[in-house]
C-alpha cells in the first residue's frame, strides 16, 4: 500500500492511495464470500452456492467494488497516520483507477487549516485601571431600593416609562382577530421591551379606564407567517396604573438584604466598595484578555474551513438550548415568544462562532510555537479543581471528561497567559 499526500487551497487535500499485492487479493477474495453467501440460486440454500457456479453469477466488477468497502477505511487511517493529517471532517471518496491488480483511492480531505502569527508577545495592550466612583455606589443603593420597591395604584395622571401599567388588549389584522393576539388584566412593564417594537411607546400618556388602538407592525423575522411583517391594530384598555415607590434607604433596609456582618449604612457601603472593587478589577482583567487575544488573532492569517464554523455554531446552538432548559423552556417556546426561529438565531451565532474558531486556532498556533507541555499532574490537579467545583468524586469526572480534553484546555490556557505577558504599561486614570 501506497499514499500521496497533496495539501491545496482553502484547507483542502488529496490523499491518494493504491492497494495492491496480498492486500488487495485478500479484500476480493472476503468480499467474493460476502456477495457468495447472499446469492439464491434455485436448487441451492442461500449461502450454499458452490463457489465454482457462483463465481458465474457474481460479476467481477461487483467483486471489485465491494473489495472496497474491505480496504477503504484501513487505507485511510494509514495515509492520515504516515502523512500527519488533521483531519475535520469526513473525507469524500473517489476511484480513480480498480482492477483485479490493484485500485487507486482518492480522498478528498479537509484539514486544519495552516495559521501564520503575527506578532503575540509586544502586543502593546494596556490593562484598565480601577477605581470605584461615589456614583457607583449610590447606583447599587438605588438598584437595592427597586429590588425592595412595592408597586402603588397611581390614583392620578397617565402611564409613563417605568410604570406598570394593567390592561386588556385584542390583536386584527385586516379586522379579523387573530390567535394569540389577546389578553385580559396583563401587567406590562412600559420600557420592558416584552411587546411588539412600537406597543409599549403608545401606552405612554394613557389614563386609567381609557381605551386606545394602537397599530404596529410584527417584525418581519416573526415566528407566525401569516403575521410577518404585517401591520396590525391592537385595541388596548388600561384599567390600572401602577407606579413603583422606592423605600427609604437606612439600616432598616440593610438589613433587609440579609448580608453577612452588614448591619447598618456605614457597613453596607464599605462591602459595596470592596465588592465593586472585585467585580471591577475582574472586568478589566476578562477585558484586558479579550483585548490582547484580538490583537493576536488580527496579527494572524487563517482561513476557517466553513465546516468548523458550522460545528461550532452547532455547539453554541446546543449550549443555549441548555440554558432554556435551566429556565424551563425549551427553543420552540422561545421562538415563539421572540418571533425568531433557527435559522435566524444560527445566523446570528454564525460571526462569534467564526471568532471562536479563530482563537482558539491561533492559541494552538502560539502553544506550538512555545513548544508548550502539559504534565501528568497539571492535568490531576485540573481533574481535582473540577470535582471540588461540580462537588463529584475524580473518579467520576474523568469518567466524563477525557484526559487529553483536560490537556488540551490547559494547552490554551497557557497561550492565553503566554499572550498576556506583553510588554504593554497599566492605563493611567488620565488616559
Amino acid at each position: 500500500m501506497s499514499s500521496n499526500w497533496e495539501l491545496k487551497e482553502k484547507s483542502t487535500g488529496v490523499l491518494k492511495t493504491t492497494v495492491d499485492g496480498e492486500k488487495w487479493e485478500k479484500a476480493q477474495d472476503k468480499a467474493f464470500k460476502k456477495l457468495a453467501s447472499k446469492l439464491s440460486i434455485p436448487g441451492f440454500r442461500a449461502g450454499k452456492v458452490p463457489a465454482a457456479m457462483a463465481k458465474k453469477h457474481i460479476a467481477t466488477q461487483q467483486i471489485l467494488v465491494e473489495a472496497i468497502d474491505e480496504v477503504a477505511t484501513e487505507a485511510l487511517m494509514e495515509g492520515i497516520k504516515e502523512h500527519e493529517i488533521q483531519i475535520i471532517a469526513r473525507p469524500a471518496l473517489d476511484i480513480e483507477a480498480m482492477d483485479e491488480k490493484s485500485v487507486t483511492l482518492v480522498f478528498d480531505i479537509q484539514v486544519k487549516p495552516e495559521v501564520k502569527l503575527g506578532d503575540y508577545t509586544n502586543l502593546g495592550v494596556k490593562k484598565d485601571s480601577v477605581r470605584v466612583l461615589k456614583k457607583d455606589i449610590e447606583e447599587q443603593i438605588k438598584h437595592m431600593q427597586e429590588r425592595y420597591a412595592e408597586l402603588e395604584i397611581k390614583e392620578e395622571g397617565a402611564v409613563e416609562n417605568g410604570d406598570t401599567a394593567v390592561i386588556d388588549f385584542e390583536g386584527f389584522k385586516d379586522g379579523v382577530a387573530f390567535d394569540g393576539g389577546k389578553g385580559e388584566n396583563y401587567p406590562l412593564v412600559i420600557g420592558s421591551g416584552s411587546f411588539i417594537p412600537g406597543f409599549e411607546e403608545q401606552l405612554i400618556g394613557m389614563k386609567a379606564e381609557e381605551s386606545k388602538d394602537i397599530e404596529v407592525t410584527f417584525p418581519e423575522n416573526y415566528q407566525e407567517a401569516s403575521l410577518a411583517g404585517q401591520p396590525v391594530i391592537f385595541k388596548v384598555c388600561v384599567h390600572e396604573i401602577k407606579t413603583k415607590v422606592l423605600p427609604e434607604y437606612n439600616d432598616e433596609l440593610v438589613k433587609m438584604a440579609n448580608i453577612e456582618n452588614v448591619n447598618n449604612v456605614k457597613e453596607f457601603e464599605a462591602y459595596l466598595k470592596e465588592d465593586l472593587k472585585k467585580h471591577k478589577e475582574e472586568d478589566a482583567e476578562n477585558k484586558y484578555t479579550n483585548d490582547c487575544l484580538t490583537k493576536v488573532v488580527d496579527n494572524a492569517t487563517v482561513e476557517i474551513p466553513q465546516v468548523m464554523i458550522d460545528e461550532e455554531c452547532d455547539q453554541m446552538v446546543n449550549d443555549f438550548k441548555q440554558r432554556l432548559a435551566q429556565q424551563g423552556m425549551t427553543l420552540e417556546q422561545f421562538t415563539q415568544f421572540t418571533g425568531q426561529n433557527e435559522d435566524v438565531i444560527r445566523e446570528q451565532m454564525a460571526v462569534d462562532a467564526a471568532n471562536k474558531v479563530k482563537v482558539r486556532l491561533v492559541l494552538e498556533a502560539v502553544a506550538k510555537e512555545e513548544n508548550v507541555e502539559v504534565a501528568e499532574e497539571k492535568i490531576e490537579a485540573e481533574y481535582a479543581r473540577i470535582a471540588d467545583l461540580y462537588k463529584m468524586e475524580v473518579d467520576k469526572v474523568k469518567a466524563l471528561v477525557s484526559a487529553d480534553s483536560i490537556a488540551y484546555d490547559l494547552k490554551l490556557r497557557e497561550a492565553i497567559e503566554i499572550v498576556k505577558k506583553n510588554k504593554a504599561a497599566k492605563k493611567t486614570e488620565n488616559e
